[in-house]
């Protein structure tokens, strides 16, 4: 990944992915996520991993097999991992940051009745690149998105009024995210307005912004525990990060 490095070491929780066999709604019930990749599980009652998968895509067609397959893979790996807990409902919200900003690129699903919630457009930051994201980073002061899972925390009114703080998990990729004060807020630059006026989705300072007139809804969708999950093919992060390379 640009910028930082990731040299955190990879769990080894003891099995392989077939072991989840359990309700869907169990399985994410870790974490609400924020991603941008998801993967397969299995489940006791419901479609096994490649079903899952293929129930999925069906509901997110627009989402490319690999991103999906990611988010999946990583959020199972956390709530394994007891990064996510059982409290939060089950609920997966993925930006594809492989899309250019004008691309509604966040989709938040649930996955026990398999319905999209929110599919909208958000923003990177402007140190990320211009209509495409491009370097990820996860130092103070670098405008810069960061990619991986996190976690959603507590609400508050700031300077963006209503938003969701975010914690990353990964460390060395977004573990800082909570001192840059990299979270969920509304703008009004990150509406379809914006783009029919300027061309384009106005960028954050890394901070991962919604339309004003979602934000609201969205945040009280996914605060207190929820997963959030961003997604770019960078190699480096792709091979590195630890929810996406659990192994026995």
């Amino acid at each position: 990944m640009a910028g930082d490095s990731h040299a955190a070491p990879r769990p080894n929780l003891g099995y392989g992915w077939n072991m989840f066999a359990r309700p869907i709604p169990t399985l994410v019930a870790a974490g609400m996520l924020v991603a941008a990749v998801s993967t397969g599980v299995a489940s006791d009652r419901g479609p096994s991993e490649p079903g899952l998968n293929a129930s999925l895509k069906r509901v997110v067609p627009q989402l490319e097999d690999s991103v999906l397959d990611a988010a999946v893979t990583s959020v199972t790996c956390a709530r394994a991992a007891g990064e996510l807990t059982e409290s939060s409902a089950s609920l997966l919200a993925i930006i594809d940051f492989s899309r250019p900003s004008t691309e509604e690129r966040l989709w938040v699903i649930d996955l026990a009745t398999q319905e999209v919630l929110f599919h909208e457009h958000v923003s990177h930051g402007q140190g990320t690149g211009g209509l495409e994201a491009q370097r990820f980073s996860n130092t103070p002061n670098s405008h810069q998105s960061s990619l991986g899972l996190f976690r959603t925390a507590e609400t508050y009114h700031g300077k963006h009024g209503y938003s969701l703080r975010l914690d990353g998990l990964e460390s060395g990729v977004n573990d800082r995210a909570r001192e840059r004060a990299i979270v969920i807020h509304g703008a009004h630059y990150a509406s379809e307005s914006f783009i029919d006026e300027h061309g384009w989705l106005g960028r954050s300072w890394g901070c991962p912004a919604v339309d004003s007139a979602v934000s609201q809804r969205l945040i009280d969708t996914l605060k207190d525990g929820a997963a959030v999950f961003a997604y770019y093919p960078d190699e480096t992060w792709l091979s590195q990060s630890v929810y996406l390379s659990c192994t026995p």
